[in-house]
């Protein structure tokens, strides 16, 4: 009689420890389909890819996007490749049908985050059952849609990003005039070469002279006592330039893709930020050099800016992220978002500084926050949650900090500053690698969540009809 039990005992250990090949699934049957159809379908889902990597969206979200539209046509097993300059697409059809490869060579362009709620919304079209005709007609229109603000626009709202930046350090009416009007020269100036085809580091150059060359300016009429420009903080005035030409590199787009696994993607994009920051440090830099050499110093200030009063934080982020919002093409629902992500943003940003954390632990979570907000709204207003978020966090990039730090590296007496200065720019780094890291797990953490609470209000709909 023991044997059977001892049997027994063998077979549930066997169970407990290996898999039964009877319990693997059966094979799916793929549904057949045209090649004129596989092509033209592959096609589409390429196309919309690319135009959603141009204008902003992460290699995840490509890779999202291409493998829906493939699977809404009847393409399953679809293989999306993303670099940070190419899309690759591969399909096998079942049986014995010959492999289908397409390669896109993206031209990546200025982010245009209408152009990107448009995209969404013609994927869900799309999963919806729209036919494959009227997707490629749709997206054809979608394409041809210009950049919703003319240039001019652009530049003044830019040089706004600059004048909320001045407000998050409590600066006067006068230093919020010249910051403006220094911002406006830079934007204007990387404007003109943009039409050139100038390379953006050239461009980030130009940018951060002209900026700093104000700023020395203004410094020398401060030091010579001349209204109104005695006792303005000049270092202020290049610090908001550095929050307005650092507002538009990809430092959350980079951490995401290396997150999701899209190692040659997050190092082109860390590649790119590298080199547009280094043409922003040789501006910077070449400007203080000009004014040493005619004799006008700017002042080393004992430290980075500190925050103004609260309501001057609050004033300023919702400044920044409208301006960041409308220089990114987004529309009225976008900017509005953008507004109240701001405001959320700096005054979860004051209230975990009151706890005594690092700066840039207190920038990650309030990144954190605002990116996790982000996504509910975003997804209930059918907004891009990239954009959204890249507003809200950009109020917090350090431009202070580094230009402290670069204005150290550079002064007469090395031996007293060049410590401080070093150790500016490595709470620069740390709050920039914050702020990613922050915007990055509010969109991780978010985004089942908000699927969560669809999932059971599908239910509940159901329930009810």
């Amino acid at each position: 009689m023991p044997q059977p039990a001892r049997r027994s005992l063998y077979a549930s250990v066997r169970r407990a420890l290996h898999t039964d090949p009877s319990e693997a699934p059966d094979t799916e049957v793929h549904p057949a389909v045209d090649d004129t159809r596989v092509i033209r379908a592959l096609d589409l889902a390429m196309r919309i890819g690319e135009s959603m990597f141009a204008v902003g969206a992460s290699a995840h979200e490509v890779t999202l996007a291409i493998t829906r539209v493939a699977g809404a046509y009847g393409l399953q097993g679809v293989h999306v490749d993303v670099t940070y300059t190419s899309i690759t697409l591969s399909y096998q059809p079942s049986g014995d049908g010959w492999p289908h490869t397409l390669l896109r060579v993206v031209r990546v362009a200025a982010p245009d985050h209408t152009k990107l709620q448009r995209m969404q919304a013609l994927l869900v079209a799309v999963d919806d059952g729209m036919d494959l005709d009227e997707a490629r007609t749709a997206f054809r229109a979608i394409r041809r849609v210009p950049f919703r603000y003319r240039q001019p626009v652009v530049v003044v709202a830019r040089a706004l990003l600059a004048v909320g930046a001045s407000l998050l350090s409590g600066g006067s009416a006068v230093l919020v005039g010249l910051t403006f009007v220094a911002a406006l020269a830079a934007a204007a100036t990387q404007s003109g070469l943009a039409r050139l085809r100038v390379p953006s580091f050239f461009s980030q150059i130009a940018g951060a002279f002209v900026t700093t060359v104000v700023a020395v300016v203004v410094s020398a009429l401060a030091a010579a006592d001349v209204e109104p420009f005695a006792g303005v903080q000049p270092a202020i005035i290049v610090a908001s330039g550095i929050v307005l030409m650092l507002s538009g590199l990809t430092v959350v787009g980079a951490a995401q893709d290396a997150i999701d696994g899209f190692a040659l993607t997050a190092a082109g994009r860390i590649l790119d930020l590298t080199l547009q920051t280094l043409g922003l440090v040789v501006g910077i830099l070449a400007g203080l050099e000009l004014g040493s050499v005619l004799g006008f110093r700017m002042t080393l200030p004992d430290g980075p800016p500190p925050l103004g009063p609260l309501p001057d934080q609050v004033a300023g982020a919702v400044i920044i992220a409208v301006a960041v919002a409308l220089f990114n093409g987004a529309g009225a629902r976008i900017v509005a978002v953008s507004a109240v992500l701001g405001t959320v943003t700096a005054l979860s940003h004051a209230m975990v500084l009151t706890s005594d954390l690092h700066e840039a632990a207190a920038s990650g979570i309030a990144a954190a926050l605002a990116s996790f907000v982000g996504v509910f709204i975003a997804h209930n207003l059918h907004v891009p949650s990239v954009a959204v978020t890249t507003a809200a966090i950009v109020p917090l990039v350090p431009g202070g900090a580094v230009f402290y730090g670069l204005l150290g590296m550079v002064h007469a007496d090395p031996a007293s500053t060049a410590g401080g200065g070093a150790a500016s720019l490595v709470l620069a780094a740390s709050v920039g690698i914050g702020l990613a890291a922050g915007a990055s797990l509010g969109i991780y953490l978010g985004t089942p969540v908000r699927a969560t609470l669809a999932g059971v209000a599908r239910s509940r709909a159901r329930v009810r009809r």
